[in-house]
């Protein structure tokens, strides 16, 4: 019983981190795309 509770705290964190990264992610591609140049 304690291992099972043991993987579902892993993979929630692991979950949580990875909803991070991706936001983070298109956070930065947003950025990107407001801050380049067009060079028409």
């Amino acid at each position: 019983m304690k291992k099972l509770l043991i993987l579902i705290v892993v993979v929630l964190g692991g979950l949580a981190v990875w909803r991070k990264v991706q936001a983070q992610r298109a956070d930065l591609d947003l950025w990107s795309e407001a801050t380049a140049t067009d060079d028409y």
